[in-house]
């Protein structure tokens, strides 16, 4: 079963940062800056997790991964945005800008 997730980083070496943001970009939509929506089965959600510790300074970064359920349509209608709109999906899940 899939659920939802929200991940938010803060990466303190710009290489590392880059490096994390190339494992992202494999598991999720792009929200901000370090914010990505992924919708994930389980053993991705541990291999994104595995994925960011290695490229990660663990007493110097941080990333959350937050479980947002998982209902996809509830997830996304549940986040409030003030000012730019998030990007939107298509039906065969690219983003349309």
């Amino acid at each position: 079963m899939r659920r939802c997730y929200l991940v938010c980083y803060d990466i303190r070496h710009p290489r590392r940062l880059q490096r994390v943001f190339k494992v992202m970009k494999g598991f999720g939509e792009h929200w901000q800056y370090s914010v990505y929506f992924c919708v994930l089965k389980e053993i991705d959600r541990v291999r994104l997790q595995s994925a960011l510790e290695g490229e990660m300074n663990l007493k110097e970064d941080q990333v959350m991964i937050l479980d947002l359920g998982a209902d996809e349509k509830q997830a996304r209608e549940s986040t409030t945005v003030v000012g730019q709109p998030l990007p939107r999906v298509s039906g065969s899940g690219t983003v349309v800008v």
